[in-house]
């Protein structure tokens, strides 16, 4: 007879024979890079080549759509519906990556070729997010064989390849296609865990909100002996002006900028013990870093963050002994839905003109992917921690948000779906930069997470 435990035998035995790891080496080896021109048909053959066909196999009807907006990779949906009366999941993910970054990678490596080493599969797209959706999509093989081809529910899947380009087209496609994306959550994976060995759910991302801060005080350099000590350094200004926002221990000292009834009672409550850890080889956590008072998971999941991402001024790669003309810095916030990001800019002004600084100019600013979050103790939520721990026999730690950034709020504002992420991955995967890999335990952990979890939905009892 079909069995939860025949279901994750046999998602076992695909993930320990080696057929996964053929899967992936396949995966990454299309160079399916959305921040590189040249590669629109590597986006493009990602779905028609691989993925399309699978779920093809697999009783899925798949379209491929062209993105909204011109210039953004397309748009993959596939649908099995086996019954409207039983529950419907969304499943997403994203088939393009970040730059290759070839001359970065260490010997050995290369970021379109599959390489394992110390538990570990390195190349890009391993870990983001190639190897956690495929993860998803074996998981579901192994219902579909176990069950004699039924599921028990209905799945639809949207997959696009523009995720590493801000989600460009995304929001205007679901929200033109929202009747046929209708489902009762969405359940996808993508991110890192709290720490690598403790399978985790988060209920939605922190936002990204974007701007620079720029000083123009001259048309060109000047003599630094005949004009330093007697001119303005923009530079310099700027660096204060930074130091006016932030102190030099990460205190936000932009206060309107925060929460302002500090982290809510539920987010405080579901974070009460909750580990924080890269890994082996990861940043640092520095315990005298951001704002007093708070634990290390609530500064990353309760809390917004503020980064500076770039600063320039002169020309570092050739110096010249000369006063620069002007300064540039660019920053961003990692922001929680506890705060509003309509009044950033303006409150930056208003710090920036009261600390004197009026002259700084705030440039470019705006929303570059917006926060999400389900109520950590949603219904469906509490269910896929029950199914996963049933399954992996451990505790499933819940976070209010992840750290990083998704476009949750596009399902939530057109679908109206509450947001289950089970991310595969781990802080210090290098997922945005050279030696990007995928750690082979929690991905063995993930393909059986997710049986369980398509395995429970089939049985009913869902809320």
């Amino acid at each position: 007879m079909p069995s939860r435990e025949g279901a994750l035998a046999r998602a076992a035995t695909y993930f320990d024979d080696g057929s996964y790891k053929k899967l992936l080496t396949d995966l990454v080896a299309i160079p399916s890079t959305a921040q590189e021109p040249g590669h629109e048909a590597d986006l493009r053959h990602y779905l028609e080549g691989a993925i399309g066909p699978w779920l093809e196999r697999l009783g899925f009807a798949v379209t491929i759509h062209p993105n909204p907006l011109e210039g953004f990779g397309p748009i993959l949906t596939a649908t099995r519906i086996e019954d409207a009366a039983k529950p419907t999941v969304l499943l997403y993910g994203h088939g393009d990556t970040v730059r290759g970054l070839d001359e970065q990678w260490r010997p050995g490596l290369k970021p379109w070729e599959l390489f394992e080493e110390d538990g570990r599969w390195y190349g890009r797209g391993s870990a983001d997010n190639k190897g956690q959706h495929a993860l998803n999509i074996a998981a579901l093989e192994a219902v579909l064989a176990e069950r004699g081809g039924k599921l028990g529910f209905n799945v639809k899947i949207i997959l696009e390849m523009a995720e590493e380009r801000g989600s460009r087209g995304l929001r205007e496609f679901v929200a033109a296609h929202r009747d046929m994306l209708a489902a009762d959550v969405l359940i996808a994976s993508d991110g890192p865990r709290v720490e690598p060995e403790v399978p985790t759910i988060a209920t939605g991302t922190r936002g990204i909100f974007q701007f620079d801060l720029v000083l123009k005080l001259r048309p060109g350099g000047v003599h630094s002996g005949h004009w330093g000590g007697l001119t303005t350094d923009p530079a310099i200004r700027l660096s204060h002006a930074i130091g006016a926002i932030i102190d030099a221990r990460g205190k936000i000292l932009v206060r309107d900028w925060l929460p302002q009834n500090g982290v809510p009672a539920e987010v405080r409550g579901v974070l009460d013990g909750c580990p924080v850890g890269g890994g082996e080889g990861a940043a640092t956590i520095d315990a005298d870093w951001g704002e007093p008072g708070l634990t290390p998971a609530e500064k990353i999941y309760g809390w917004n963050s503020f980064i500076v991402l770039a600063m320039l001024s002169g020309k570092p790669d050739a110096p010249v002994n000369a006063v620069a003309p002007d300064a540039r810095a660019t920053c961003h916030i990692r922001y929680t839905v506890d705060t509003d990001p309509n009044t950033f800019e303006a409150s930056l002004r208003r710090h920036l003109n009261e600390q004197g600084f009026g002259d700084i100019v705030i440039e470019n600013a705006g929303v570059r992917m917006a926060a999400s979050r389900t109520p950590p103790n949603h219904p469906w939520v509490r269910w896929a921690q029950e199914s996963m721990q049933k399954t992996l026999g451990k505790r499933v730690q819940i976070i209010p948000n992840s750290s990083g950034g998704l476009p949750g709020d596009v399902f939530v504002d057109h679908i109206g779906v509450p947001l289950v992420w089970v991310p595969h991955s781990y802080n210090g995967c290098k997922q945005h930069g050279p030696d990007e890999h995928f750690l082979i335990a929690p991905a063995r952990e993930g393909i059986l997470a997710f049986t369980g979890m398509w395995w429970d939905l089939g049985q009913g009892g869902t809320p």
